[in-house]
């Protein structure tokens, strides 16, 4: 039996109305979700990868099934004009078929440009396992409110999660030699599979070395400067492929939140791994685990629920900082610092919370048993705190 994935039954419930995309990183999970989990809701369905050359020409000469109650593209974002083709199906055929849309790639990006799809579908950005979702967890998050943490212990399932991440093939398999070879053979695929099908590189072996040097530069400001430097390429180049990175969910960028009351930073991101099992440092392994379980909840609230849900950390000019913040509708709701193991709260939570009036604090450290307030500052072990997301 597959394991539950935590957007199926938004998506069956959004299909009813309108085409669904799915967008996330390769080998996240979309084409099982979509085969195993959202098909056998339909009687009939017609599934159609672009990679496959006879699945191509079904899908040129728009050949579906009389019988197919839903129809899946996988992938078909590779087609340059995959948006007229969509649009085209989808108005033709809409009260007859439903339309489920996947691939490894944004597609609320690839989508802009030539006819618009606006109107005709919700997104979703799919994420990894995250520990609610393979405790099957189902949070009801209450937006502005404070986050619902239990009392109950998870070591082991947090030990296994930060250690294999949360891509299913390593995760369930949970074997050292897997995760070794997932790590040597999944970047490549990307390059050779996925960006060159969509992206003309000129230099795609420095671009593959941009990839080996970010999970060292995790939890720091990003500088596009230094990487310049040590790859000895021009400053374009290295934007230019960060983005590309970003667009095929290889990482992602969170910014400062900018307020003149707190003096804040204005410029440089951070920048984490969809990925952490990547990262080798055990503090900025930890950091990236709990950004990606945030910008999870954020992109969930997002997607479903409609919110402006963002995720920010916070800096300013003197460097006082603090890891993270959530926002919606740029209002603050909740800031998280991690530590590895100390309990005393950080100088800079004070700070931010009185100038930012942030209504919760949570510091999420990676040591068991603790769940505490200190002057309105909740320290919670970050097995507990991270179940209580999505």
């Amino acid at each position: 039996m597959e394991k539950q994935r935590y957007l199926t039954k938004y998506i069956i419930e959004d299909i009813k109305e309108k085409m669904v995309f799915i967008g996330g990183a390769r080998q996240v999970g979309k084409t099982t979700l979509a085969l195993k989990l959202i098909a056998p809701f339909f009687k009939n369905y017609t599934y159609y990868n672009w990679d496959n050359r006879q699945d191509r020409r079904k899908i040129i000469n728009g050949e579906i099934p009389g019988s197919a109650g839903l129809i899946i593209y996988d992938e078909i974002h590779k087609y340059k004009k995959w948006k007229n083709l969509i649009k085209g199906e989808y108005d033709k055929y809409r009260d007859k078929f439903k339309f489920l849309v996947t691939g490894s790639a944004r597609l609320d990006i690839y989508r802009k440009g030539g006819d618009s799809l606006q109107g005709r579908y919700h997104y979703y950005r799919m994420h990894p396992f995250s520990m609610a979702e393979i405790l099957n967890k189902n949070n009801k998050i209450r937006v502005l409110k404070e986050l619902d943490i239990d009392n109950k212990n998870y070591f082991n399932e947090f030990d296994i999660l930060e250690k294999f991440g949360g891509f299913p093939e390593v995760l369930f398999n949970q074997n050292e030699r897997i995760l070794r070879r997932w790590h040597n053979e999944k970047n490549e695929r990307l390059f050779r599979e996925d960006i060159r099908d969509l992206k003309l590189i000129k230099d795609i072996g420095n671009m593959k070395l941009l990839s080996d040097i970010l999970p060292g530069r995790i939890g720091s400001l990003l500088s596009i400067n230094s990487i310049r430097e040590d790859l000895e390429v021009s400053h374009r180049a290295v934007s230019s492929w960060l983005d590309i990175l970003e667009l095929f969910y290889y990482h992602f960028r969170i910014y400062p939140y900018h307020k003149k009351k707190i003096r804040s930073i204005k410029k440089e991101p951070k920048l984490y791994l969809f990925d952490w099992s990547e990262v080798e440092e055990e503090s900025a392994r930890f950091e990236n685990m709990i950004a990606s379980h945030l910008i999870k909840l954020t992109h969930f609230l997002n997607d479903y629920e409609g919110y402006k849900a963002e995720l920010f950390f916070l800096r300013n000019v003197d460097k006082r900082e603090v890891d993270f913040l959530v926002c919606i509708d740029d209002r603050p709701w909740f800031c998280v610092e991690t530590k590895l193991s100390d309990e005393k709260v950080s100088d800079s939570l004070h700070y931010f919370i009185n100038r930012l009036k942030i209504p919760f604090v949570y510091q999420v450290i990676k040591k068991k048993n603790i769940d505490k307030i200190v002057n309105g500052i909740r320290i919670v072990s970050a097995d507990r705190f991270l179940c209580s997301l999505i």
